[in-house]
């Protein structure tokens, strides 16, 4: 490698002497000092991949060395990840490609072991459990045995590519949540590693499969959510083209007051942040207020990144930073590491220390933050808590006339188990009587709290507000206070330590009285893993058409995303979803309004319970220590003895089950040539999706259940696949027959072609000019590939919003489609496209679909592509009537690394030719 600027130098630290590329040794050069923190770990970066320009010249060095934090983004670079962590819903598609690629680059001459990650690729299995067991002490275990039963081929597909590819390990079911587990174990911080026969020192940064990655960036790693068409590129070697970034700078100040929470404070800092506009832009948090900020607290703000749009969130290393690494167990060696190199480098924050430069600034006094809940639909859509029941009557409206609508169930007696929370697997009574004396059957009605989840990276990481759930939940067990009896609980810690230290504080019997009982380690409700709801609730809600609700501690709430049944989803802190499952509805104002009358008849209000911080504070420094870390964290990889149970082979090529519903040989790399075949103008397309702004992954290839109706599920009906044993889109993303049939198949998408019906359907105008058919999106877009037309999805703003969710990509591309246009683009999904050969434009001008008068039965040219290389290109819309409308879109293949994956037919393709060129 070169070093022209010669900053390779020595660090001896715990009596060896490692190399590092120094910063201030650049600055004999540059005057770097005024850079943001992620900025000069991007520096570094360059700095020791630096090969004489053909990825990394000088040019590109002193690029970043001079940024200017006013200039929009023009100057590409290379950034090569140290690392890459997957979850397994993302993770075992990128395992599926791999060993598809093995397969390829045999057919093009080369050797299968030149698949194969070339970083440490850490895989956490956390999406897959779901919530059918609940409220009840072995619905941990039901989950566990029914996950199991479910995902047995795919979880031995996982055990074959550990065996099968270096550099990559699984941590096994039942363990906790990806980014959770991530930042309590697997983060560096630092890296140590090897080059030319010396140990090297460089910053720990990480690409994820999953887009709440960012998590970490909360300890000083730098990393974010990239798709998994991109990650699979990191594993291979191939570094990530990216323009230099603006950096907006959010100076904090102060303290939270009295009663409010990090999720209040998160969810405040993604509405101001998402209003200012920072998409594709990092986000940098400095000033005072970091000093009364504990470590959870600053990784639950960075995990919620993509929620305020940014690629990065992130804090610098200081003694906050090592006060967590000791207290999550990692050795006092390894911390002296950290704090050398990063002092070293000039990455180490002191208070007082001076403040960088910043594209834009922006300030919060965290004095200022309010009890908060935010939905119905979108995370950055924050409501204080005196406003939720407001805003859930504004929610209302449009799905009924009758505010209030109360809805009578079956008389029943009333259950035996006062404790609240359900029954375990199948249908439970949907109604008891309120109180002993009362008298009365419960009702189930619109803003009736259906699901009530702690859940979800964001929270579950954060010491003081999983505990102020428990302390919560033992002021309202000791009112004799109850859960609703219609709420479905659930407590799905995002790790084992969290279990522990509940334990240990004597608050999990608490908990568990009002049905939160440890449900599963994984990310249940908050992916959509929600289980089904009780048998008499559903029923009510389908009868009825009610609008009802889930309470849950996670990071979106998306459309259709918690429950097919539940239409107003809300995110909250966990001690708020403990008092929300009390209440039962939404029609209530916590903030002046009663939860319930305690067992003295007298009414208990949310104030009458809620902990103080400083009981808070006191409880997290008695039941938390380094040995709850370490003795969870032992023997991480090994698994337990369902997982150990699982065949697995050891071939270097992996043996497809042409029967199989879950694993199978994608067809991207078939009649595959090392030649490349140029871009061509796209001529006579079709309109797949006419779609409105914030169109999510979510909508675009769910993660869900399976409709039984749906085309998914008819394939999997059509191979003996009972609906009951359908699982999840999450869980069948190894197959992409499911995936495919599921792309655009969300129950909430809304397709303007059909005047924006929910469903995935869409309109298909036959070749011979008979009338338009109203088919699934799926069976459209293949009539469509028998008649020979290409596709494109028109779209409004923040397209693709949402998780890095690479078959929202993938699904697309099978589809047929070769271009999206949209009025804007989210970054992860945006590169996905490419990624997967698919061209996103962007319509200019201000103008969009209803400026444009276009309704979907046009015929559409894309002319100019200039082979890829055009900046802008022309687009021709000729109406049924033969009229035509022209207008321009830019074409976002936003650097030249990005031309020539598209030019490829996407970047799997790029690096398989690369591999198989060079072998």
């Amino acid at each position: 490698m070169h070093d022209s600027y010669d900053t390779r130098d020595t660090l001896s630290v715990n009596g060896h002497l490692y190399h590092y590329y120094s910063l201030p040794r650049l600055a004999r050069h540059h005057r770097i000092d005024h850079l943001p923190y992620s900025l000069k770990i991007l520096l570094e970066n360059l700095l020791r991949h630096e090969d004489g320009g053909q990825t990394v010249g000088r040019e590109h060095i002193s690029a970043l060395a001079q940024w200017d934090p006013a200039a929009e983004p023009s100057v590409e670079i290379a950034f090569m990840p140290a690392r890459v962590v997957l979850q397994d819903f993302t993770g075992v598609p990128c395992v599926v490609d791999l060993a598809a690629m093995r397969d390829a680059v045999v057919a093009l001459g080369g050797r299968p072991e030149q698949i194969n990650p070339q970083i440490p690729s850490e895989l956490v299995i956390d999406h897959s459990i779901q919530v059918d067991a609940f409220g009840s002490p072995d619905a941990l275990d039901i989950n566990g045995r029914i996950e199991f039963e479910r995902n047995t081929e795919r979880y031995g597909f996982l055990r074959w590519g550990q065996n099968a590819f270096d550099n990559f390990k699984v941590v096994p079911p039942n363990t906790g949540i990806v980014h959770q587990v991530n930042l309590e174990h697997l983060a560096r911080v630092v890296m140590s590693g090897e080059r030319d026969g010396q140990a090297l020192l460089y910053p720990d940064t990480v690409f994820g499969t999953d887009s709440h990655t960012t998590m970490i960036n909360g300890i000083g790693v730098l990393g974010w959510g990239v798709g998994g068409i991109e990650a699979e590129a990191a594993m291979l070697g191939q570094p990530s083209s990216m323009l230099i970034p603006q950096v907006v700078g959010m100076r904090l100040r102060g303290r939270l007051r009295e009663g409010a929470t990090a999720t209040d404070l998160v969810l405040t800092v993604t509405q101001m942040l998402r209003q200012f506009g920072v998409v594709g832009k990092f986000v940098e948090f400095f000033g005072e207020g970091l000093a009364n900020l504990p470590l959870a607290d600053r990784a639950t703000i960075g995990n919620m990144a993509p929620e305020y749009g940014a690629t990065c969130g992130i804090f610098p290393i200081d003694a906050e930073a090592l006060n967590y690494l000791r207290l999550s167990g990692r050795s006092e060696e390894h911390i002296a590491l950290v704090q050398a190199y990063a002092r070293a480098q000039g990455l180490w924050h002191e208070p007082g220390s001076p403040e960088a430069s910043y594209s834009a600034v922006l300030d919060l006094d965290m004095a200022t933050v309010v009890p908060s809940m935010a939905g119905p639909r979108r995370p950055q859509d924050r409501v204080p808590l005196d406003k939720v029941k407001e805003n859930y009557l504004h929610n209302l409206t449009p799905y009924t006339d009758a505010r209030r609508k109360r809805i009578p169930l079956q008389e029943c007696e009333r259950l035996k188990d006062e404790g609240g929370g359900g029954a375990a697997v199948g249908a439970r009574e949907a109604a008891r009587e309120h109180a002993p004396d009362s008298g009365a059957a419960w009702q189930l009605h619109d803003g009736a709290v259906v699901i009530a989840a702690i859940t979800s990276c964001t929270n579950t990481s954060n010491p003081a507000v999983m505990l102020a759930a428990g302390l919560l939940a033992r002021n309202a067990v000791a009112r004799g206070l109850r859960a609703a009896p219609w709420v479905k609980t659930s407590l799905g810690p995002g790790s084992r330590v969290v279990t522990d230290y509940l334990r240990s504080a004597d608050l999990l019997v608490d908990l568990e009285a009002l049905g939160f009982h440890v449900v599963g380690y994984g990310c249940t409700t908050c992916i959509g893993n929600s289980g089904p709801l009780p048998d008499d609730v559903s029923a009510a809600i389908r009868r009825e058409d009610l609008v009802v609700a889930s309470v849950l501690s996670g990071n979106r709430n998306f459309e259709g995303r918690i429950h097919p049944e539940v239409k107003l989803n809300y995110l909250a802190s966990p001690p708020l979803v403990v008092a929300y499952a009390i209440a039962g509805s939404l029609d209530i104002d916590l903030s002046t309004e009663p939860l319930g009358i305690d067992s003295d008849g007298e009414e208990v209000y949310l104030r009458d319970i809620w902990p103080s911080n400083q009981e808070v504070g006191e409880l997290i420094a008695r039941t938390l220590g380094p040995e709850l870390y370490r003795a969870n964290y032992a023997d991480v990889f090994a698994g337990d003895s369902r997982w150990n149970a699982i065949a697995a082979t050891s071939s270097q090529r992996y043996h497809w089950d042409n029967g199989s519903t879950y694993i199978k040989n994608p067809p991207y790399f078939e009649g595959m040539s090392m030649a490349v075949a140029p871009v061509e103008d796209i001529h006579g397309a079709r309109v797949l999706g006419l779609f409105g702004d914030s169109i999510t992954t979510d909508h675009i290839s769910p993660a869900g259940n399976i409709k039984a109706d749906s085309p998914a599920g008819h394939f999997l009906q059509s191979r003996g696949v009972s609906p009951l044993e359908f699982n999840s889109y999450g869980s069948r993303r190894g197959n992409d027959d499911v995936m495919v049939r599921g792309t655009f198949a969300n129950i909430r998408i809304k397709n303007l072609m059909l005047g924006g019906e929910e469903g995935g359907n869409t309109l298909y105008y036959p070749a011979n000019g008979a009338p338009a058919e109203k088919l699934s999106i799926y069976e459209a877009a293949m009539r469509y590939k028998d008649d020979g037309v290409p596709l494109v999805v028109l779209a409004g703003s923040e397209y693709g919003t949402g998780s890095s969710r690479d078959w929202a990509a993938k699904g697309t591309n099978l589809l047929g489609v070769k271009a999206v246009i949209a009025q804007s683009f989210e970054r992860i999904h945006r590169s996905n496209l490419v990624g997967m050969g698919v061209l996103p434009l962007r319509f200019v001008n201000g103008q969009g679909i209803a400026s444009l008068g276009l309704d979907g039965s046009e015929r559409f040219d894309i002319t100019g592509l200039d082979n890829g290389a055009a900046r802008q290109a022309t687009v021709s819309a000729t109406r049924r009537d033969g009229s035509q409308v022209h207008f321009q879109v830019d074409v976002l293949l936003l650097t030249p690394k990005e031309v020539e994956y598209f030019r490829h037919g996407g970047l799997l393709h790029y690096v398989l030719r690369q591999l198989a060129a060079h072998d």
